[in-house]
């Protein structure tokens, strides 16, 4: 079995090399032309955010022709395939990559709908990766995804609402009070819908970040967990809250990780936030 996704679950090269993971290119369109998020750094590319202010690239999904062409070319070497994307609350990748598998003879297309993004897209592509390659069932596979789905959490805070402002992510009204009122969101993906819901905000990223933890205490308990902290250009804030979390938490693993390009579009560099999941849930893949 060969698993698909897309670059909105940032995985590092190393870990797609190592499991054989096949990814879908997310695009960022910028005045002067169109570049794949897996094809410009992160800190490239907020160089070029900053530099184009008030204007604000804009993104693109994969078509399905695109998806089609990759799943013919993994279906060479796997007569099943498990192609996991973004939300379909936040994304239309999953309609392309459904239409692009229509008409794949050469293989069964497993359609996997992860109802979030990130690092919490990418605790589910690493499972069934690790999964298949331990000989699992696709039924026994799909059921622990579910799993990992319903328990996992995505949230994070913004330094500003100006980018999901300027990418009519969020009302403009909403984002002028925030700017006003030096209010900052919580925001986290809800597990019901897979779209952004707003759950707390404060005057101060360093207020959030304690309250982001409060929060995740307040699920898990003293759960042990596997834990990635994730930011734009934003590496203080996440080193504190990686450090918070590890005094408050029973964190069981740790990363620091910096957000795909693509997803940097919409949050500006001052994002920092943490998708976190019970550990249980994948310890018995190896």
């Amino acid at each position: 079995m060969k698993i698909v996704t897309d670059c909105a679950a940032d995985l590092p090269n190393e870990e797609l090399e190592s499991l054989g993971i096949v990814q879908a290119p997310l695009y960022i369109q910028f005045p002067e032309g169109e570049v794949s998020a897996t094809d410009i750094t992160a800190d490239e590319f907020y160089n070029r955010l900053e530099a184009m202010r008030p204007a604000i690239p804009s993104t693109a999904q994969p078509s399905s022709g695109a998806f089609n062409e990759i799943y013919r070319k993994v279906a060479d070497a796997s007569k099943s395939i498990l192609s996991i994307h973004i939300s379909s609350g936040l994304s239309g990748t999953i309609n392309s990559a459904r239409v692009g598998a229509e008409h794949i003879k050469e293989s069964v297309v497993n359609i996997f709908d992860s109802m979030t993004l990130s690092g919490g897209e990418r605790f589910q592509v690493l499972a069934a990766a690790r999964a298949a390659k331990a000989g699992w069932s696709l039924k026994s596979i799909l059921e622990r995804l579910e799993k990992i789905r319903e328990n996992t959490e995505v949230i994070y805070t913004l330094e500003t609402l100006e980018y999901l402002a300027r990418g009519g992510r969020i009302g403009r009204v909403q984002a002028l009070m925030g700017s006003v009122l030096k209010i900052k969101p919580i925001i986290r993906v809800d597990h019901k819908d897979g779209k952004y819901t707003t759950v707390g905000k404060g005057r101060t990223v360093t207020q959030n970040l304690g309250t982001i933890v409060d929060l995740i205490a307040d699920m898990y308990g003293s759960i042990p967990l596997w834990t990635t902290v994730l930011h734009g250009r934003f590496s203080e804030s996440a080193d504190a809250l990686a450090k918070s979390m590890t005094e408050r938490l029973n964190i069981k693993k740790l990363e620091i990780l910096r957000i795909s390009p693509v997803l940097g579009v919409h949050t500006g560099p001052g994002i920092v936030g943490a998708a976190v999941m019970p550990m249980e849930l994948v310890e018995d893949m190896d």
